[in-house]
């Protein structure tokens, strides 16, 4: 007998309040039903992952994947390559010190000893709609109609760590006549391209004018990716090419091209003047204060900016080495959100694109526009002044000055210059004595100079890499520092901010100068050059790889090196 059937029997011959009692006894099981059913779909709502896109799978975008805590989110990632490479060693691998399978990793390897599952794409995206939360991307299989058709993903976070491609500056027949260092393929070509130049040479019924232009080498551009290749190059050339090429060793020449007035000037001065004297030692001829007019496919016309004058270098191999541009789908991006004309696109101190909540820039396609401490003044002053006396104490200043340091990193540098400890050294009076207490006028003049230390963060792969890691961070303790804040104070509206800002930290910064010598700066003006910091350059870049297998097989090409030289074919 079915349940329905003895209830239907019970109906039929119970009295009316039977009856009443029988419906809502099955009335409220539905609703109690009904209920358990919402309040578990309810659950599963509250418990679902937000979707994060990570556009790109360099240095920013691998740091952040490998440090986030994927349980917690549904992560795509969209990149035209699915591996991750060491770039600072690309100057390397365009001489044959280190195979170019040696410095990538990929993605899935990198990402898959994760608990949970990143799904990647082989694609480019070709614009992000942030009004809608969305990018389109396109598939990099351009002969496949089957597998090159556009998509689109949406998400709740994003992302955007597609990095920087070459800048030009709009000099004419660059694109069309040189060759860059940004990818592998690009170190690949000119490994070809430099064995071809040599190969060139040697044919008959050349003259030797001819000769000299395929062997002449130019490298436009004296930051360390320029210094470093002229410096393989060389290296390549004396220990390896001119032994299997004898007939044409004196015909090679290496000329750098530098715009400004030194090479590495970036760098601190003692190492700019070491790798110029080295260079000129080594017969590299290092040219600065020229500026790149034109470049055709047999010379490069450029400009001394010391008279005006227009020099004809011919060439047979060009390195265009000057810095980086804005990719387009981060123009139009940049145009959209009312950033158009830019160079990178402006985020927060959070990392946070201006103008969209949950849009996040990192590496070389961003730039922090950091809050002036100036135009916060009355709002310090007024979160400090704890008794509405019209004046700060010592003991209120206290209450913040650690706030101020966190929030607005540049009064710290600022301190550092002025060789001073604590920020109530800059509110002495002109005689040098500590006051008990100050105005806003005093506390305004005494950080008046403080922007002053406001620079922009380089290009590098430090910057990039350290910007990842802390937006992981960031995301894994989201939902912790909702509910416990803990960021500085919010001089404008009260509270704290749900984080720290980002902060970058300088680890120091190498220059491979060929002959295993180096110059090395590190923190605390420390500042080497020479065979010593050539084996600190060794141990830190290995100690750096991504993963065991690039880290044995890159300590086994420099011993493969040492040992049998480089190899000259043209594969």
């Amino acid at each position: 007998m079915t349940l329905l059937s003895s209830l239907g029997r019970a109906s039929r011959s119970a009295p009316l309040a039977s009856k009443l009692l029988l419906l809502g006894t099955l009335s409220g099981g539905s609703i109690v039903a009904y209920a358990d059913a919402n309040e578990e779909a309810n659950k599963k709502e509250e418990h679902k992952k937000k979707k994060v896109v990570v556009l790109g799978t360099g240095w920013a975008g691998i740091s952040f994947l490998k440090d986030l805590d994927i349980t917690s989110y549904d992560v795509q990632v969209v990149s035209p390559q699915n591996y991750f490479a060491f770039t600072p060693l690309l100057p390397s691998v365009t001489c044959g010190t280190v195979e170019a399978r040696s410095i990538v990793e990929s993605v899935r390897n990198i990402t898959k000893k994760k608990n949970g599952e990143i799904e990647l794409w082989e694609a480019d995206c070709f614009k992000i709609d942030h009004v809608n939360q969305k990018v389109h991307c396109r598939p990099v299989f351009k002969d496949d109609p089957e597998a090159s058709q556009e998509f689109s993903l949406g998400y709740d976070y994003l992302i955007v760590a597609v990095g920087a491609q070459v800048n030009t500056f709009g000099t004419p027949g660059v694109l069309e006549n040189c060759h860059f260092l940004k990818e592998v393929e690009d170190a690949q070509r000119i490994r070809r391209g430099v064995i071809d130049c040599f190969e060139k040479a040697i044919l008959p019924g050349l003259t030797e004018e001819q000769r000299r232009r395929k062997l002449h080498f130019v490298i436009v551009g004296g930051g360390p990716t320029g210094v470093e290749f002229a410096a393989e190059l060389h290296d390549f050339i004396i220990e390896d090419i001119t032994k299997i090429y004898p007939s044409v060793k004196e015909l090679v020449k290496i000329t750098l091209i530098q715009s400004g007035d030194h090479i590495l000037n970036t760098f601190d001065e003692r190492i700019s003047s070491f790798a110029e004297q080295k260079f000129t030692r080594d017969g590299i001829d290092v040219q600065t204060g020229m500026r790149v007019m034109s470049v055709t496919d047999k010379d490069i016309t450029v400009k001394v900016k010391s008279s005006g004058e227009l020099v004809s270098i011919p060439h047979g191999l060009i390195l265009w080495s000057t810095g980086v541009g804005t990719r387009p789908v981060i123009s139009d991006f940049m145009e959209q959100v009312g950033q158009g004309g830019r160079r990178a696109v402006a985020t927060n101190e959070w990392l946070q694109v201006t103008g969209c909540e949950n849009v996040y820039a990192v590496g070389d396609c961003a730039s922090i526009a950091q809050r002036k401490i100036l135009g916060d003044i009355a709002n310090i002053f007024k979160a400090a002044d704890a008794d509405n006396s019209g004046t700060l104490t010592m003991e209120e200043l206290e209450g913040v000055v650690d706030d101020i340091i966190v929030r607005y990193p540049q009064v710290e540098l600022y301190l550092k210059s002025k060789h001073m400890r604590h920020i109530n050294d800059l509110l002495a009076d002109s005689e040098g004595n500590a006051r008990k207490e100050v105005d806003i006028e005093a506390f305004k003049l005494a950080l008046s100079e403080a922007d002053s230390q406001m620079k922009t963060l380089p290009a590098t792969a430090q910057v990039a890499a350290q910007q990842g890691a802390y937006l992981a961070k960031c995301f894994n303790r989201m939902e912790q520092c909702k509910e416990l804040p803990e960021g500085p104070k919010r001089f404008r509206t009260g509270g704290h901010h749900q984080f720290r800002p980002f902060q970058y930290k300088h680890f120091g910064q190498f220059a491979p100068l060929g002959g295993d010598q180096a110059a090395a700066e590190l923190p605390g003006d420390w500042v080497s050059a020479g065979k010593s910091a050539q084996w600190l350059w060794y141990s830190v870049y290995a100690s750096k790889q991504v993963s065991w297998r690039t880290r044995a097989l890159v300590v086994s090409d420099w011993t493969r090196r040492y040992i049998f030289g480089r190899d000259s074919s043209r594969i």
